[in-house]
């Protein structure tokens, strides 16, 4: 799926995030952590989605900083926690209103992930890492930043286990960066079906911690090292964007033959709302509320609204004639074809009637 424009967004603010806490520990009187909450709240607001990110990156901080060290700054984390908790309070307020329970929405959206059996999605991850996440030559740099958090992680041990100062702040700073990226795949490989555009945060991570990595083993020769791998990322992104401009877009970009004639002419002047397996493109196109079978099987359509069920002949995540019969149960409902151009085939429309 291509990104939108929250997923994009919103990682920039998880990266402020991230700044933040490694600053509120590299700089004792910074008051860095004071400005989290503010961050986080428009994070959260802007997608919901970053909950799991975020839970990721706290259980990283404080396996990498130690919890003594967050707890230096009650009073700070504190005063953030206070803020947070003060901004979520419209949100609880109106998820339990909707749904009956505070964090009713956050676990609505979790039960909405397209898996066959939970961590589905991080089996995903793990076949496409980090290769069909970052190219070839992002692969090599965000393997070199893995790399480089391990030995960052042996040389904390070390200093520990010898009895010097652990508190090396670029070495923590790299196991906060690099234990954060991995936590990520983690929990939204569990509470998701797993997507790329989900896991844009780590994948920068590593690639940042690659590079600095990179530079560190190159020494004197970085200038020349890194030069040569940004002229090599600009080649491939040129090549990426032929590749997709040419190869992977044209498929998606077809479906709108067969989805936005079949949107239009199901579009409604009252109250509708559409079921089907392509819901962002007929939602969008024919002006109805729209969403997935399995989204409808946990939902209660509003009064008087005409409801829609569309299955098109090489349709996904369709139910099959079974399925489709308890979707309908009793109700009475008409039932018409759509003959199609479009990838997708015929459709078929069934609409429920008072």
């Amino acid at each position: 799926m291509c990104p939108s424009s929250s997923d994009i967004g919103s990682t920039g603010l998880l990266l402020i995030v991230v700044l933040l806490l490694v600053r509120a520990q590299e700089n004792p009187r910074s008051r860095a952590l004071l400005g989290v909450p503010f961050v986080i709240l428009a994070a959260f607001y802007l997608r919901y989605g970053v909950v799991g990110n975020l839970l990721a990156v706290a259980v990283a901080a404080v396996l990498a900083y130690g919890p003594r060290v967050w707890l230096a700054q009650w009073r700070r984390l504190a005063a953030a926690a206070a803020v947070l908790l003060a901004g979520l309070v419209p949100h609880f307020l109106y998820a339990t209103q909707v749904t009956g329970s505070p964090l009713g929405i956050i676990f609505y959206a979790t039960e909405q992930a397209e898996r066959a059996y939970i961590g589905d999605g991080l089996v995903y991850y793990l076949a496409i890492f980090p290769y069909r996440l970052a190219g070839d030559l992002g692969a090599v740099v965000m393997a070199a930043g893995l790399v480089g958090t391990w030995f960052a992680i042996r040389r904390i041990r070390r200093a520990r286990r010898e009895g010097r100062d652990a508190s090396l702040p670029y070495d923590r700073r790299r196991v906060f960066l690099g234990t954060a990226s991995l936590l990520i795949f983690v929990v939204l490989g569990v509470v998701t079906d797993g997507e790329p555009r989900f896991v844009y945060l780590p994948v920068i991570l590593l690639t940042t911690l690659g590079v600095q990595y990179i530079a560190e083993l190159t020494t004197r020769w970085a200038p020349q090292v890194l030069l040569a791998i940004a002229a090599l990322a600009g080649i491939t992104i040129f090549g990426t964007v032929q590749v997709v401009a040419h190869g992977a877009m044209p498929g998606p970009t077809s479906l709108s033959h067969s989805t936005v004639p079949v949107a239009r002419q199901l579009s409604s002047t009252g109250p509708c709302l559409l079921v089907t397996g392509y819901e962002p493109e007929v939602g969008w196109y024919s002006g109805c509320d729209a969403v997935t079978f399995d989204q409808y099987r946990q939902t209660v359509p509003p009064p008087h609204t005409k409801v829609s069920f569309i299955l098109f002949e090489r349709g996904r995540y369709q139910p099959d004639a079974a399925g489709l019969r308890r979707l309908i149960g009793s109700h009475p409902h008409t039932r018409r074809t759509l003959r199609g151009d479009g990838p997708l085939g015929a459709s078929t429309v069934i609409t429920l009637t008072p």
